[in-house]
């Protein structure tokens, strides 16, 4: 075991009337990569702010080793009175005259050192943060939302440098694949508590479900050995003389413990409001091209998106994602070729929405557009609070500003917002910001069990694996080259040879085969993929279809005739029965893998 570096002990902290911790507990060993996981607001930036020493807690012990440096970095950071990147990193430093130090560092995360702080794009700058906080040499790193703002390229950049990392961090992101391959613990905030597991991410999901479960067993057994106690205080023959004061005792006690316990924060009711059923091509783009100036975007780019379809478009910052999905939903005209949708075509557009959010504005209006206080959700009229309790909103807050929310309650609303109008085409720009995990797999059912196309842009390789049939993505050394990939995320990485934005990193390796490559952690088991659910769904009758064919054509090769009277036609049957053998059999060994899966999860 690592000696401790950092802890918190006995933390209890309340906001107002309400505690936000009660008892929380945090460990921090040299060399520990710790998840720090919860719902929105259950207090994670809290508590590592607490861990920073930033914040006070109401009670409770705060330790740091006097050696230890801890660098904690903010999810937005204050670059106010510096004017390029290199003054801000040096300015950290504990002696300021060793630029060079923090230069290397800026250089090795892509930044230009002299840029213009007040110029750069969130991604730019959220590196210029890391940057200075590994220049700093932390013993201890404290990471709030790391990976917001980064594209898939400087994301891959900060996965491997903290994997080279010899201290201590702890992180909060929403990143499943980020958390599943740095992360050695998880502490969760549940409640007001902290829950330790001393085992990676990738295995908290099935251990936090087993607590919940074992729990509400508890309650269960509890609520019956009340209504028991009860029907003794009723009708028991003690209860006819002089009653048991002990046992009377006991029974408050327990009525209290049940009526004080917090059970888990309640799931987002997602549903989208859908329209009528779109016609079968919902978007068709021929040979559409794009540039601004001299920076060809897109370029003689063609593809059909058809109903039902889940298409994943995922590329590098400034690659101009949000210029293709613009064209495609006929928001931005191409220079050249053409883009039209389908018939009946009801489009709804999550960056629409979330740029509607005014700070001023209430959260009713928000979701019906200051046209009164209530919204029609597939055909029945709703009260904006029951609608907004759908997504863990109390209803008193339907009056409250937008200004109160914090980014994860905001984004929340943007996407409640956004599926309140019917629709049959939901084009989404970055839906996954700021959302806890328990969100996300509601949102990702949400989508799957969605009847219209959705097109979705995103940096969630995880999101976009489970969710997507296809993907498109640009084409390495083309500029303005998009091409379309069957599947989810890592089948596109498979077939492309690497991921967007890594491609010089791609040929790198094919270079130096000959020296050991890291093995990725194995994934834990995880819920069915909308792939896996379709596929669950149509490879029987495919195998049907199959074994049809497989029957056919031994019927013509037993006709002894076949072979003398047409011996190419017999050559045919003979190839097409042998290909279909092989295809049956692949096909029933992947329905039996992803039949046993669904097993192991009867509840996707």
């Amino acid at each position: 075991m690592s000696a401790l570096t950092l802890s918190l002990t006995d933390i209890n902290l309340t906001f107002g009337s309400t505690p936000l911790f009660e008892g929380a507990e945090l460990s921090v060993g040299e060399k520990d990569r710790i998840a720090l996981v919860g719902r929105n607001g259950a207090g994670k930036s809290t508590l590592l702010k607490m861990a920073a020493g930033l914040v006070e807690p109401d009670n409770g012990d705060r330790f740091a080793h006097p050696s230890a440096r801890i660098v904690y970095l903010a999810q937005e950071t204050d670059f106010a009175g510096f004017d390029t990147p290199l003054a801000f990193a040096a300015a950290a430093l504990d002696n300021p005259d060793a630029k060079h130090l923090a230069a290397r560092t800026l250089e090795d995360a892509g930044v230009d050192v002299n840029a213009d702080l007040a110029k750069l794009s969130g991604g730019e700058a959220k590196r210029v943060a890391i940057a200075a906080a590994f220049a700093q040499n932390p013993d201890v790193l404290l990471l709030d939302e790391p990976t917001n703002h980064l594209d898939i390229a400087a994301i891959a950049w900060l996965e491997n440098t903290l994997s080279q990392f010899t201290g201590a961090i702890v992180v909060i992101s929403h990143d499943r694949r980020f958390l599943e391959r740095l992360t050695t613990k998880t502490v969760w905030i549940d409640r007001g508590a902290t829950r330790t597991l001393d085992r990676g991410f990738s295995a908290f999901e099935e251990w936090r479900d087993k607590l919940l479960e074992e729990e509400k067993l508890e309650r269960h057994k509890l609520s019956r050995k009340i209504a028991a106690e009860e029907d003794w205080v009723r009708y028991g023959v003690t209860a006819r003389r002089k009653r048991n004061v002990r046992r009377l005792a006991e029974l408050k006690a327990m009525r209290k413990t049940l009526r004080e316990a917090r059970g888990p924060t309640g799931d987002v009711a997602f549903a989208a409001s859908q329209a009528g059923a779109s016609g079968k091509r919902v978007i068709t783009a021929k040979k559409i091209s794009k540039a601004f100036g001299d920076n060809i975007i897109v370029q003689n780019f063609s593809v059909e998106i058809t109903r039902g379809e889940k298409v994943g478009i995922v590329a590098a910052n400034g690659a101009g994602k949000t210029t293709l999905l613009n064209m495609l939903i006929g928001r931005l005209p191409p220079d050249s070729g053409e883009a039209a949708m389908g018939a009946n075509v009801e489009l709804v557009t999550l960056d629409q929405r979330r740029a509607a959010l005014k700070p001023e504005m209430r959260l009713a209006d928000a979701i019906a557009d200051g046209r009164g206080d209530w919204v029609t959700i597939n055909g029945a009229k709703k009260h904006v609070a029951a609608y907004l309790q759908d997504f863990l909103f109390a209803p008193e807050q339907w009056r409250a500003p937008v200004s109160s929310l914090s980014g994860g309650e905001q984004g929340r609303l943007a996407l409640a917002a956004a599926l309140a109008y019917p629709s049959n085409l939901l084009a989404l720009d970055e839906p996954t910001n700021d959302l806890d995990l328990e969100t996300l797999d509601l949102l990702e059912d949400m989508l799957s069990a969605y009847e219209g196309a959705v097109l979705l842009i995103s940096h969630d390789r995880s999101f976009i694996d489970r969710l997507a049939t296809s993907v498109i993505t640009t084409i390495p050394e083309k500029p303005g080259g998009w091409r379309r990939y069957p599947g989810g995320y890592d089948d596109m990485a498979s077939q492309r040879g690497s991921e967007p934005g890594l491609e010089t990193k791609a040929r790198a390796e094919k270079k130096q085969k000959s020296k050991p490559q890291k093995v990725p952690p194995q994934k834990t088991k995880q819920k069915l993929s909308y792939k896996e659910k379709y596929a669950l769904e149509t490879l029987p009758e495919k195998i049907a279809e199959l074994e049809k064919a497989i029957t056919e054509h031994r019927s013509a090769l037993d006709d002894p005739s076949l072979y003398k009277t047409d011996p190419d036609r017999f050559k045919e049957r003979a190839n097409a029965l042998e290909k279909a053998e092989k295809l049956l059999a692949e096909t029933e060994d992947e329905w039996l893998a992803i039949a046993e899966k669904a097993e192991a999860f009867p509840d996707t």
